[in-house]
């Protein structure tokens, strides 16, 4: 966000006087508290949903879609989103629970070509809505909700998912035509299964042809997948509701490349050699709609083959392959120019990621972008005037920015201005782009611009309401030298009234794992570290080794090793926090949830006498419970490595637990981490003579919502004051 000059409400009282009015002192800001933070309004940088002329967009607000035109800065509502949810039926209850993964990304509003007209999914039926009239017309009406919509590019047809079958629809004559018919229980048609949205970032398993002519869709056999028991003890009797999931070690699903014609037929499967203990990561079509590029890894994710397939006849040959000696990120997916012969390629073979472009041989014509910093995504290929748009580090790894560089590899420069995290949102035809724009000082606002760098319209000012309000205590960025000369960074918020001749308890948050980074010049608003800070304590999280944002090489140090070198890390940062006067090292906590909970757990039982009171929420205290894909990428097959994952599982060193006290925290239906894990090192604990606390939720996600989070919050901040004060 732009910076913005606190506003000082001067109140005058109105007086025919001839004495200077009075001015009211401005009241004093409130501290932040649990309610503050669970009654926070909602952000209102709601996503968008750009229309074929780049120039307006659809986004959602109250219960609302409306419409705004970036020219003339107006806004409207189109319809109220409960006039189509009346309209549609209401499938009948799931006699088991769905445990379609969080990461599916099912869009609910797109636009036709003309730009007049949406397609809207509302309460499983798919509806057409009328921009400009506030009208619309049902085009599905069915008990069975219809899954994963998408208009064919030329807008003739709408494809879309019921159970775990493909169909399409003929949007004139509203004719359906089934286009695969064995789908079952463990046989899934353009549906993906739980491990591949969460950990290769695949949200959808079907993709229409540019001439609109046929289909690609993954087909996923999960039969061998394992099933994980969850149960539901909220009634009188347990209620089974089994999850298909893949731990380490596991059978995958085997998973295969069809391509179908949208008018019906037999499906053709492409032949992309080996597929099973392979990933199928990425399925692009080329503009001709003659062949498509998949993306092949190996099991353990250190080899990769783009391979490009004829979808007439199923034949494929390897374009690209890569090798790393740990594993290989997948982020983003190959982008055709519109000739069909030249890609866009993203790759961390130089340590850090960067562009690249290929001919549709695989030989490279040029690295478009080099340097000690990485491309973080790519936004968008402008062909017009030759150049691509991502985002970067380039300016700092707490921070991103967006630039754009020519497809020569010239005239690199960067968009956005003002430090700190930008967040963009391109149009289609690259001519505008939202900025959602915060920093540590500055609240998250939106402004468009056109690419050129001029401003186009402020569209959300920086909300001014809760820093008016609340007192958000500043959070900055600390620099830390580590013993071998690596720079780190990390976090710190100072307690409220601070001190320096003070000694302070400290909490310390940590996730520590890949994918991950939180020492960013951003801002976090009303927050939990808030409410602590506020209560006294001094906040501070550090970005290990091991963490996103640095570089693959900075990541890859917990290769087959995961805990030691993150704690390595984490140790000197608690140490660089006692160097600096005003903590005192007797009272220190620890919290992190997910991977951070892992952190916790093996950190106070690797190193003894560091913590007093440690939360270990969701932790995964063996990766051998863990799912494959995750697990297999940073630590192998448990048969080549079994001393590693030994190594690496906190429910193996149980007993190393000494004078911290512990609270674990766990839904019993997490779908990501399984409730197993706390369970085993609750039994672990037991078995060793340690006592503990254990705090236990209902929920079948993988963090604890609703009316349960602000008992969360309460029993969170009354252990730490309970135990470090």
């Amino acid at each position: 966000m732009l910076r913005t000059a606190a506003i000082a409400l001067l109140v005058v009282a109105l007086s025919f006087s001839q004495e200077k009015p009075a001015q009211k002192t401005p009241a004093a800001k409130k501290p932040v508290t649990i309610d503050a933070v669970v009654n926070a309004p909602p952000s209102p940088l709601t996503p968008i949903t750009w229309a074929p002329d780049g120039e307006r967009f659809i986004f959602t607000d109250r219960g609302e879609l409306s419409l705004y035109d970036i020219r003339s800065g107006k806004e409207r509502s189109v319809i109220a989103l409960d006039k189509l949810q009346s309209a549609a039926i209401a499938a009948p209850p799931s006699p088991v629970f769905d445990w379609t993964n969080r990461r599916v990304g099912e869009h609910e509003v797109q636009w036709f070509a003309d730009g007049k007209r949406l397609l809207v999914a509302a309460s499983g039926d798919l509806f057409i809505v009328d921009v400009g009239k506030g009208r619309f017309d049902p085009l599905t009406q069915t008990p069975e909700a219809e899954r994963d919509p998408k208009l064919s590019p030329d807008n003739h047809f709408v494809s879309f998912r019921r159970g775990p079958d493909l169909y399409t629809m003929e949007i004139d004559s509203k004719v359906v035509t089934r286009l695969t018919t064995n789908g079952s229980d463990t046989l899934l048609n353009g549906q993906a299964d739980w491990v591949y949205p969460e950990e290769l970032d695949l949200d959808t398993a079907h993709w229409w042809s540019p001439d609109s002519s046929k289909i690609a869709y993954l087909q996923f056999d999960t039969a061998r997948e394992p099933i994980y028991p969850q149960v539901s003890l909220l009634n009188a009797r347990g209620l089974l509701e089994p999850e298909r999931y893949p731990k380490a070690g596991d059978p995958n699903a085997e998973v295969r490349v069809g391509i179908v014609p949208a008018s019906g037929g037999e499906t053709r499967w492409m032949d992309l050699g080996e597929t099973r203990n392979f990933l199928l990561a990425r399925i692009v079509w080329s503009p001709s709609s003659r062949e498509v590029l998949a993306e092949r890894l190996n099991r353990v994710q250190n080899k990769l083959d783009l391979l490009l397939a004829d979808v007439s006849t199923g034949a494929s040959h390897v374009v690209l392959h890569e090798e790393d000696p740990q594993w290989i990120n997948i982020k983003g997916e190959p982008r055709f120019l519109t000739t069909g012969n030249q890609f866009l390629w993203t790759s961390e073979r130089s340590g850090f990621r960067h562009l690249y472009l290929y001919n549709i041989d695989g030989k490279l014509e040029k690295q478009l972008t080099s340097g000690n910093w990485q491309v973080e995504d790519v936004k968008g290929i402008d062909e017009v005037h030759r150049r691509v748009l991502f985002t970067s580090t380039e300016e700092s790894p707490t921070e991103r920015q967006f630039y754009v560089v020519g497809l020569d590899g010239s005239n690199k420069q960067r968009l956005t201005k003002g430090a700190g995290t930008h967040s963009i949102s391109l149009a289609p035809n690259a001519a505008y782009y939202s900025d959602d724009y915060g920093s540590l000082s500055s609240p998250r606002q939106r402004t468009f611009y056109k690419t050129d760098g001029n401003t186009a319209r402020q569209y959300r000012p920086a909300e001014s309401k809760t820093p008016d309000e609340y007192e958000i205590l500043p959070t900055e960025i600390v620099q830390v030298k580590a013993s071998d000369g690596t720079l780190l960074y990390a976090r710190m918020i100072k307690p409220a009234g601070f001190d320096a001749n003070k000694k302070y308890p400290a909490v310390v948050t940590v996730y520590g794992g890949p994918g991950a980074q939180y020492a960013l010049n951003r801002w976090f608003g009303l927050s939990w570290d808030q409410v602590l800070a506020h209560k006294g304590f001094v906040i501070w999280q550090l970005d290990n080794r091991g963490s996103t944002g640095r570089g693959h090489q900075f990541e890859s140090v917990l290769y087959h090793d995961m805990g030691a070198h993150e704690l390595s890390d984490q140790k000197e940062g608690i140490q660089y926090l006692i160097s600096q006067g005003f903590v005192d090292p007797k009272r220190i906590g620890l919290y992190g949830w997910s991977y951070g909970g892992y952190m916790t757990l093996y950190t106070i039982t690797h190193a003894p006498g560091l913590i007093k009171a440690a939360i270990a929420g969701a932790p995964v205290t063996s990766w051998r419970n863990y799912d494959s894909i995750y697990t297999e990428r940073y630590m192998g097959l448990p048969e080549d490595d079994e001393a590693g994952y030994k190594r690496s599982a906190p429910v193996l060193s149980a007993a190393g637990l000494e004078g911290t006290k512990l609270l674990m925290i766990h839904n019993v239906e997490d779908d990501n981490v399984h409730f197993q894990n706390s369970i085993q090192m609750a039994e672990a604990l037991e078995k060793a003579g340690k006592q503990f606390f254990m705090l236990v939720y209902p929920q079948k996600t993988h963090s604890v919502t609703g009316p349960e989070y602000k008992q969360l919050l309460e029993a969170e901040t009354n252990f730490f004051e309970e135990n470090l004060k």
